[in-house]
């Protein structure tokens, strides 16, 4: 009896150890699989996205070219002497014919006088041989003097003919040479810096320039565009005049604008390229002379151009892609052929269609059928929402100074 009690005490202890062990083992495994569970279920990804949207877009090239004067010229003396009078500062704006310079005349003056006295001469000697050949000429009708005697008379009349010509042309050289002593604007523009100064004695086509004048109303900007560009430009300048727009920094809101005038007869073999210049007004003077610009050549406009914020495009090793944010929030991988670059945007040729909404940033983090959060321009977050929040409508757009919003890209 007492073997019995100790053996049913034994064995209800077993089954009591027993019990527990399956609880345990049955909390256990809930717990592996609720982690597990957790583990699959994994965060959303925070993006932020874009609009795709289709629009006009202009084809245009952007290079960065130089200004350079519609005109300039280096002022020489052509005459020696002593400079005695400048009638203008430096920096100054001249008009065409405006006195420049003044080199002392009296040499010259008395030469045109010296020239003049000896043309005088020669035509009274002249003159007289005139008279004397006359003379002659009737004598030598009735025969009172010799054939010979009134060819020679005619010879002599005839080189003091050539004489007074020669003393002539004398006086309108000393004439000229007078003239060259005052310096003349050959046109309207500005004059640079002097290299010299009242009272200096002047060489005549010395090497270095007196002053030098440059005409920067109207102004060229030059720039030179790849040789594969120039049959496309060809093509669209047959159509009328290529506008021309010249920004003086990279966010320049205002371009000048002007237009194609020059394009060179010749393409440079060692780098490629062409040379082109557009013309400006410059009639607010924002161009000088010398001064680097971005340059935008617009070719031709296309309409109805479907694109995206340069930034959503990827490049894989199967090509171009972008992250698409579908309706239930999560993402798929769309290849894309993107054609060229506009501003802060790019034009897609094929691969969306506008209204859809893709990613812009945090695509390091995503992979195909990944569950996204779209963030909203102040930083918070929107569950699923595919909006981006106040700047959502204006996607690919920038403000201006005054608020109002206009295309970022020109």
């Amino acid at each position: 009896m007492m073997l019995n009690r100790r053996y049913r005490r034994i064995s209800h202890g077993l089954e009591v150890r027993a019990s527990a062990a399956i609880m345990a083992l049955i909390f256990l495994l809930a717990a592996c699989g609720k982690k597990a569970e957790q583990q699959q279920v994994k965060p959303a990804v925070p993006v932020t996205v874009g609009i795709v949207t289709q629009k006009s877009v202009p084809l245009q090239i952007l290079v960065i070219g130089t200004v350079e004067p519609s005109a300039t010229v280096a002022v020489k003396a052509q005459i020696g002497g002593t400079l005695t009078r400048i009638h203008f500062t430096e920096g100054q704006d001249v008009k065409k014919g405006d006195l420049l310079f003044t080199i002392d005349p009296r040499p010259y003056e008395a030469a045109l006088k010296q020239a003049d006295a000896i043309l005088a001469r020669d035509r009274t000697q002249y003159e007289n041989a005139r008279a004397e050949e006359r003379r002659y000429e009737e004598l030598v009708k009735k025969g009172y003097v010799a054939q010979t005697q009134y060819e020679q008379v005619r010879t002599n009349a005839a080189a003091l003919e050539a004489v007074v010509q020669s003393s002539g042309a004398q006086v309108e050289n000393a004439r000229l040479q007078l003239a060259y002593c005052t310096i003349r604007s050959p046109f309207s523009g500005r004059t640079g810096g002097l290299s010299v100064y009242e009272g200096n004695l002047i060489k005549a086509n010395a090497d270095t320039a007196m002053v030098t004048i440059n005409q920067i109303q109207p102004v060229n900007v030059s720039f030179a565009v790849p040789e594969r560009t120039l049959p496309e430009i060809r093509k669209y300048m047959a159509g009328g005049a290529l506008k021309v727009e010249a920004l003086l920094s990279k966010n320049d809101a205002n371009p000048l604008q002007g237009n194609l005038a020059f394009i060179d007869n010749a393409v440079d073999a060692a780098t490629g390229t062409i040379r082109l210049k557009g013309s400006f007004v410059n009639s607010d003077r924002k161009l000088w002379p010398g001064q680097f610009v971005n340059v935008v050549l617009t070719l031709a406009t296309q309409k109805n151009a479907v694109v995206v914020p340069t930034q959503s495009v990827q490049t894989g090793q199967k090509g171009q892609f972008v992250f698409v944010v579908k309706a239930d929030s999560t993402v798929e991988v769309r290849p894309v052929v993107a054609s060229r670059v506009f501003g802060e945007e790019t034009v897609i040729e094929s691969g969306l269609t506008a209204s859809e909404k893709v990613v812009t940033d945090g695509q390091l983090r995503l992979a195909p059928g990944a569950k996204v959060e779209v963030k909203d321009g102040q930083g918070t977050e929107q569950q699923g929402s595919g909006v981006k929040g106040p700047g959502a409508k204006n996607a690919g757009k920038e403000k201006t100074d005054d608020g109002q919003v206009k295309d970022g890209v020109k």
